[in-house]
């Protein structure tokens, strides 16, 4: 299969397809990852959503706002707001509010949709590129999507980059991951906060979630950090996959990979 390897959104993307990827569909993926950085990047001072954090009001909602939120409401339900997009930690939806054509907040507050985003994007991602024939793989920084086809996938051990706890078969369909060590500041330090207290989470080191879609990939391996994790899964038809600090590991029941460790 053909390459593009670029960088985006702080991460390495690479899209693989059966045959190169002529500059026109390039520029198509180039043009989605710009539009949605510029709209929903709490790191950049010019984004919509770091205007509207700064200067609460209502603002036109960007076309994905209302799929993405109504799915952070879920998430935030299922894991009693141990994860939802920090515009507050308790009840969050009253200063956040959402329809197709409108984006409110009504005090500054962080807009964070990390639990969820890169998920969304890799979709945005592989819809652009529908017309390429063949076996397509989108993968961003280790949250990838395949189509029209298979792709067996590492499930990267989170303490050892050069090794694996076992192997996923994504088949038209999505993998997204997260660990504690993908993003971490120091002994106890990750990117993995609850947002009740705003403290890193302490059992589980990573997680790995099967879905149709990659934001509905990438949602339940940010919830399986938690309680209510599983019960979001199973809800949203995705398998799983997680491994404890301590080295032991779980999975869904229908999982259909292989792993190297013994589930408990």
């Amino acid at each position: 299969m053909s390459g593009w390897v670029f960088e985006a959104v702080g991460t390495r993307w690479e899209i693989l397809t059966a045959s190169p990827l002529p500059q026109d569909a390039r520029d198509a993926v180039v043009g989605v990852v710009a539009a949605f950085d510029a709209e929903w990047s709490r790191f950049r001072a010019d984004s919509l959503v770091t205007r509207l954090s700064q200067h609460p009001g209502a603002v036109p909602a960007p076309a994905d706002a209302a799929d993405m939120l109504d799915a952070f409401r879920e998430l935030s339900e299922a894991t009693a707001g141990a994860v939802n997009p920090q515009a507050a930690p308790a009840d969050w939806t009253r200063m956040l509010r959402w329809n197709a054509s409108e984006l409110s907040l009504s005090a500054p507050a962080i807009i964070d949709v990390g639990a969820l985003g890169k998920g969304r994007l890799v979709d945005l991602v592989l819809a652009v590129l529908e017309g390429m024939p063949g076996r397509v793989i989108v993968d961003a920084g280790g949250d990838l999507r395949v189509r029209g086809g298979s792709a067996r996938v590492a499930l990267e051990h989170p303490y050892d980059a050069s090794s694996a706890i076992g192997v996923a078969v994504v088949a038209d369909g999505a993998l997204c991951a997260s660990a504690i060590g993908r993003r971490a500041w120091g002994d106890g330090l990750h990117h993995v906060l609850d947002a009740r207290n705003v403290l890193p989470v302490r059992t589980w080191a990573a997680t790995w979630a099967l879905a149709p879609d990659a934001m509905h990939a990438d949602a339940p391996a940010t919830a399986l950090f938690f309680e209510g994790g599983e019960e979001l899964a199973a809800r949203w038809d995705a398998e799983w996959v997680r491994m404890t600090t301590d080295g032991r590991v779980q999975r869904s029941p229908g999982f259909g990979g292989e792993l190297f460790l013994a589930a408990v």
